[in-house]
């Protein structure tokens, strides 16, 4: 037993120091002078008077332990007691020293009474209470959470029919939870007697009991006690009165929903104001432009008026180099602060602000936030943050190479090479890049690139066919199409030169020709024929072979000066 004692006031101690680290700052309490000028301002306790408090209550009931050498029942009423005065204690916000210490007084007057007493044990808390493997649970408005009940007989009697029930308060102060239209009442049929009185086998014999609940969305900030009623039946006799067990549960409210201990006034929701909407004038931004953003912003409390409302727009981005960052919109005003005197209960407000984004932004969306900070009547210098999300765009950009055709004049049914190459000049990418070709008189060379990176290059090396005598001046099209990232397509045409005539059959020299013998007979036509089509294959397999070199030739240049760019570079 003096294990569990020690156990329960070392946490005590630890959920103490939790609630005072957790509390918020004091409210403001502005002071008021009296007729002869003297401040009258309260003074209330801080943290350092609260370890005070603590200490002091702590030290007292370890003297009256050692006085007194009361057993393990009075003990545990004296831990209960200063738990009890800690919690209080850490809670109160607006307690004055001279109060706490008169607290702290009675607190002890109460340790006094109770190691004097020698009062019967006949609670049943002497062998039902919690197990020292509790810890205290948190959690925030309108999550959920499980408070598991370790629960022990050190009795030495078996104890059966147990039926375990917190005690709801719909009121928010008193109980953190969302009420459960289905109840929370759990039973379990015995928990074993503690035949040998060690604490061990007490809780090694421990039944534990899980009950699922929800904040609300209301619930303050602290520790809120849970306090559970146990029925039991003992050698076949039902409790006349259940056997209280009370552990915490550390809560995190709403920001402005108040903290536990808080009087009626200070219990005031704080007032938030929200951005409820945005827009931007021109609707699409592009890097380098001015545009005017304007952010709808509400008062979204529904008594409380906001005064010396600040609101401070930023858009920071993180530079290239470590711990630096620069802003990617400017206002063109040199300010990016806007104030309003006041703003009424549920009203609402526009923000207006011109602003410039830098022409080297890349293409994304940038954040944009808005740092709002008032006063009420009550409290001075709240805060509240919100983020906006402006998209910039960047202008695709690129340009193109002087088109190398070889041949530029054809005839039906010859191929004429067209090579040139695309820049991406812009800071954008250019997806999905294709090049077909438009013209009467030819056909084919379709050639897709795929993205093309800024700064990169996309070379088109085409094979069109002449399919039609050219009736103009051979002007085709080379339409080159590409897409944003949105999937938006854009078109650009190029326009060059191919000439196609009229397919000739190759003239034979007949000069060259020696005369055939009258005698001999002559060759027949299909002979004749034959070899002028072999001559024709001739000559088609020379321009072949020629357009092939010039082509080879045309990459080896290409070659060799990216070569040059590459030796440079290294240089």
């Amino acid at each position: 037993m003096k294990s569990r004692w020690v156990t329960g006031i070392l946490c005590a101690a630890v959920i103490a120091a939790a609630g005072m680290a957790f509390q918020p700052a004091a409210q403001t309490v502005y002071a008021e002078n009296d007729v002869s000028g003297n401040s009258t301002e309260p003074e209330y306790i801080d943290d350092d008077d609260r370890f005070d408090a603590d200490a002091d209550m702590k030290n007292y009931m370890e003297s009256l332990i050692k006085e007194y050498k009361p057993d393990s029942y009075i003990e545990d009423r004296l831990g209960d007691l200063l738990y009890s005065a800690i919690y209080y204690i850490a809670n109160s916000e607006t307690m004055t020293p001279s109060e706490m210490w008169a607290y702290v007084g009675t607190t002890k007057g109460k340790m006094d009474s109770l190691v004097s007493s020698g009062e019967e044990k006949s609670s049943t808390s002497e062998f039902i209470m919690l197990g020292n493997n509790w810890a205290t649970p948190t959690v925030s408005y309108g999550q959920e959470v499980d408070i598991v009940l370790p629960i022990i007989n050190l009795g030495t009697e078996e104890l059966t029919d147990l039926i375990v029930e917190p005690v709801v308060d719909t009121d928010v102060t008193k109980w953190p939870f969302a009420p459960d239209s289905t109840g929370y009442a759990k039973n379990f049929q015995e928990i074993p007697g503690c035949a040998t009185k060690l604490y061990d086998e007490a809780m090694f014999n421990r039944r534990e009991l899980t009950f699922h609940f929800t904040a609300r969305e209301d619930v303050l900030t602290g520790y809120y006690p849970l306090k559970f009623n146990v029925w039991y039946s003992k050698e076949g006799k039902r409790c006349e009165e259940p056997v209280e067990l009370t552990v915490y549960v550390k809560t995190q409210g709403k920001p402005g929903s108040g903290t536990i201990g808080m009087t009626d006034k200070e219990q005031v929701s704080q007032p938030r104001i929200i951005v409820t909407g945005f827009e931007t004038t021109p609707e699409e931004v592009y890097a380098g432009d001015t545009f005017t953003v304007t952010i709808h912003v509400k008062n979204t409390s529904k008594d409380t008026t906001v005064r010396n409302v600040l609101f401070n727009m930023e858009a920071v981005e993180s530079g290239t180099e470590a711990n630096t960052s620069y802003a990617v919109f400017l206002p063109t005003s040199g300010s990016s602060s806007v104030y309003v005197d006041s703003m009424a209960p549920d009203s609402t407000y526009d923000i207006n602000l011109e602003m410039s984004a830098k022409a080297d932004l890349s293409q994304k969306p940038y954040v944009l936030t808005v740092n709002m900070k008032y006063d009420t009547d009550l409290k001075a210098d709240l805060e509240d943050t919100a983020n906006v999300s402006i998209p910039v765009k960047q202008e695709a950009k690129f340009d193109t190479s002087t088109p190398e055709i070889m041949p530029a004049s054809i005839m039906v049914g010859e191929q004429s090479n067209i090579m040139f190459s695309i820049y991406n000049t812009g800071k954008t990418d250019l997806y999905n890049v294709q090049v077909k070709y438009e013209g009467a008189s030819i056909e084919g060379g379709d050639v897709y690139l795929g993205t093309i990176k800024p700064g990169a290059t996309g070379n088109v090396d085409s094979m069109v066919n002449g399919i039609a005598a050219t009736t103009d001046d051979g002007t085709i099209k080379a339409v080159i199409t590409y897409e944003d990232e949105a999937g938006n397509q854009s078109k650009v045409e190029k326009e060059m030169n191919v000439f196609v005539s009229e397919y000739v059959a190759p003239e034979m020299d007949m000069g060259m020709m020696e005369p055939m013998p009258e005698e001999e007979t002559g060759m027949s036509l299909p002979v004749i024929l034959g070899i002028i089509a072999a001559v024709v294959a001739v000559v088609a397999a020379a321009v072949v072979i020629i357009l092939k070199i010039r082509k080879k030739k045309k990459a080896a240049a290409i070659l060799a000066e990216d070569l040059m760019d590459l030796d440079k570079d290294e240089k």
